[in-house]
């Protein structure tokens, strides 16, 4: 084989190695989608909880690692046995989903700069360990909203 030939078929395997490396299974986590968020309207002027879930589809668990936003501070909280206890990361596991709902994981808005009304949305940006942020627009809904998926 002459030197041009070995040279192209360096350079042929080196673009499908930089190929392979994009598809590999870290890259799975980044296709994250978020569904079902929403805000009971609160009966306090500052502080409200929030549900929604978090699917995975990819082979690659991640986790969420913080909740912002510019209407106030968001805090992630796990309840078990009864107890509310707040977390600093909570795992979404590969092909699943995480998900907050009433009496289990939520998340807890302190510190609102305004009272969240029904049919007002709060805008969050979720961040993660492998994946990149994702903007939700959080609906407020009645006290007594019941969605029908059960969280």
């Amino acid at each position: 084989m002459s030197a041009t030939a070995l040279a192209g078929a360096g350079t042929l395997a080196l673009v499908g190695a930089v190929v392979l490396v994009g598809c590999s299974d870290s890259d799975a986590a980044k296709d994250l989608t978020v569904s079902g968020a929403y805000i009971p309207q609160p009966v306090s002027a500052d502080m409200a909880a929030g549900f929604l879930t978090i699917s995975n589809p990819g082979s690659s668990q991640d986790e969420l690692t913080s909740v912002t936003s510019d209407d106030g501070d968001i805090t992630m909280h796990e309840t078990n046995g009864g107890t509310m206890e707040e977390v600093s990361r909570l795992p979404i596991p590969a092909h699943g989903q995480l998900v907050f709902k009433s009496g289990a994981n939520h998340l807890m808005f302190d510190k609102l700069k305004r009272k969240p009304e029904q049919g007002q949305t709060i805008t969050v940006e979720l961040h993660f360990a492998q994946s990149d942020p994702v903007v939700v627009k959080m609906p407020v809904k009645s006290a007594t909203y019941v969605p029908k998926t059960g969280h």
